[in-house]
Parts: structure tokens; C-alpha cells; sequence
């Protein structure tokens, strides 16, 4: 059944491929956006094939306290929208508040429509942990370290997740609340804007790491990521939270697989402090890093990940891309926008 969706962020990186699968089923979507003159961002979403027809985009800035008016007569609503920093200047003023604040605005705009039934919410693994600690994560996990002086991202993220929660417990709506927490996403994008992930390969391509460090990371494709949202959206038996990875790779098979395809030539990070002195020693060069940086360094360094991602396959049916497919497919899409050089021999991506 077509269903009319609203779609917070809508220049996002996921929200785009969200946006391309909502209209390749023939919904009608409604996007939100901070700037109509952005072309730069908009046209990417406007080329979409019936974005013509069925593409509304109207400017909302989620800490206004009304930012919707009458765009919230729809269905769905999925909440993409929120800051993506490791270091602001202002922690509670540049992450924290935006987040926590456009959610409740935008749950309390979907309250008070008669006919939106479900809320979609793109949280994120930052709302699970951050700082792995070898056991298995699950949905059932929180992240409880963070603070606005530690990892004030992963903070914003969990504050509004929390928030979000608490909003459906105490206000009990019409409608239900489904959040999918997504890890590191990676993978082709709509636009020539570079996602703060798809940089992590763009700084290890161009030199930007000096040496491999003892870090891992949960993969997951952006595509994957769309799709477990318009499972969760369609799905009845959709409930609660949904940690959305595939596995993991660590910083050395990010490195060993880009060298492998050619990428990076003279620039990757040959020396290997990945071992206890080399993060010992990384973690104390870490203060000389950038504060949202250094605090990523120093509860991530050394650390060992485990994530169970059962739940999203039972419920949504997900399958995923393997994160190599992905790293490969990102690498490529990443040199024809021009972001980084062609590889040094052509390889096919996936």
C-alpha cells in the first residue's frame, strides 16, 4: 500500500538512498531540509527517478517549535536528521542540544497528527557503547559512559535515543517507535558530499594516518542501512531497537584491503603500533589530537568488539553486504566523485 512518508535530514547520506528506495516502491515522500537553495544537495535528491511526481522537499529547522506546519499529514515519519562531530566547540550547544531537542520537536509534531502511526528513528551503535569491552552487544545494551566532556557525540546520540524513549512512555501516542542503530556506514553516495565515514577512507587513501592502530570498527553498508529502514516502517512485528551492522574489520584490514586495490600507492600507514606499546603510545599522543578525537582514541584504542546482529535478522529480515564488499564499493564510488585517485590497477567493485 502506498504510504506517505516524512523523511527528516533529507540530504543526509542514508536518507538519500532511504528516499530512493521510498520512491522506487511509490511512496510519496516529504523531505525535510534546512536550506531550498542548496543545490549542491538538492539536486542529487530532485534527479531521483519519481522525485517528480512524488518528492516534496520544504525547509525545517528542527530547533524551531514548529518546523513542520502541515507536513506532518502523513504516515511514517523518519527521523534522520542529527549533528555528526567528533569536536565542536561547544559540546551542549552544537551536539547535544540539536539532537535531543529535533527529536522532541519532531515527536511532538507527529503527536499531534491524526494519522501518522509509526516513527522510524536512525539512532546509532553510539547509543550502545563507547568503549567496547569484549562482550557481546546487544540491543539491550546502553551507552552510560558518555558525557558532554567524553565522546560528546556518542553522548548526543544516546541522550536522544533516551529522550525519544522516555517521550513514548510518558506521552503514550498513537503511534509506535521503532529505532535502528546503525554502526560505522559506509558506501556509495547519492551526492559528491563526503559522509564523516566514507572520510575515514578517504584519510587513510590520501596519508592522513601516520601508523595502523589497534581499532575496530563495526561495518554496515549505507544500502543496508535504508533498507532495514523501510523494513522497520513496514514490518508490523517491528519493535523497539535494532543494532544494524555486518562485522567487523580492524584498522590493519582496512589498510591491508585498500593496498590490495590499489588505492592509497606511497600514502597508507606502513608502521604498525596496533601491539601494547604502540597503543599505549597512541593513546598518549591522543592528547595532543583534537578533543573529540582524542577521547575516541583513548575508549576505543586496544579495545575488543563483539556485536550481535540476530535481532535485526530475525525480525526485519536483513541480510548484508560483507564489509569488504562495502570498503570496495565506497573506495570506487569515492574515486568517481574525485574525492580520492583512481587506484593504481582497475578492480571490479560489487
Amino acid at each position: 500500500m502506498v504510504k506517505r512518508i516524512l523523511v527528516s535530514g533529507a540530504t543526509g547520506f542514508i536518507a538519500g538512498h532511504t528516499i530512493a528506495r521510498l520512491l522506487a516502491k511509490g511512496h510519496r515522500v516529504v523531505g525535510t531540509v534546512r536550506d531550498l537553495t542548496d543545490q549542491r544537495k538538492l539536486a542529487p535528491l530532485r534527479q531521483l527517478p519519481g522525485a517528480a511526481e512524488r518528492l516534496l522537499l520544504v525547509r525545517a529547522d528542527l530547533l524551531d517549535d514548529d518546523p513542520f506546519g502541515l507536513h506532518v499529514d502523513v504516515d511514517v515519519v523518519m527521523h534522520l536528521a542529527s549533528p555528526y562531530r567528533l569536536t565542536v566547540k561547544n559540546p551542549q550547544r552544537d551536539l547535544v542540544d540539536p539532537a535531543v531537542q529535533g527529536t522532541l520537536v519532531l515527536l511532538r509534531a507527529a503527536a499531534k497528527s491524526a494519522s501518522v502511526r509509526r516513527v522510524v528513528l536512525t539512532s546509532s551503535f553510539a547509543a550502545v557503547s563507547d568503549a567496547p569491552d569484549g562482550r557481546e552487544l546487544t540491543e539491550k545494551d546502553w551507552n552510560h559512559h558518555s558525557s558532554p566532556t567524553r565522546n560528546p557525540y556518542f553522548f548526543s546520540k544516546a541522550q536522544a535515543e533516551r529522550e525519544a524513549w522516555n517521550f513514548i512512555a510518558r506521552e503514550k501516542p498513537r503511534f509506535d517507535l521503532v529505532a535502528i542503530n546503525p554502526s560505522l556506514v559506509i558506501g556509495p553516495a547519492k551526492s559528491a558530499v563526503i559522509n564523516a565515514s566514507n572520510q575515514l577512507l578517504v584519510d587513510l587513501v590520501t596519508g592522513k594516518y601516520p601508523a595502523i592502530m589497534d581499532l575496530t570498527f563495526g561495518i554496515v553498508d549505507v544500502r543496508d542501512v535504508a533498507d532495514a529502514h523501510l523494513a522497520a516502517m513496514e514490518k508490523p512485528q517491528a519493535e523497539g531497537r535494532y543494532l544494524c551492522v555486518s562485522d567487523r574489520l580492524t584498522m590493519a584490514d582496512l589498510v591491508a584491503q585498500i593496498r590490495r586495490l590499489g588505492y592509497g600507492q606511497g600514502k597508507l600507514p606502513r608502521l604498525d603500533c596496533s601491539g601494547p606499546f604502540g597503543t599505549g603510545l597512541m593513546k598518549l599522543l591522543s592528547y595532543s589530537q583534537p578533543a573529540g578525537v582524542g577521547d575516541y582514541l583513548r575508549s576505543h584504542l586496544g579495545r575488543s568488539l563483539r556485536l550481535d546482529n540476530g535481532k535485526i535478522i530475525r525480525d526485519l529480515g536483513l541480510t548484508f553486504y560483507r564489509p569488504e564488499e562495502s570498503v570496495e564499493t565506497a573506495l570506487a564510488d569515492l574515486s568517481n566523485w574525485g574525492h580520492i585517485p583512481a587506484p593504481k590497477a582497475n578492480t571490479k567493485s560489487h
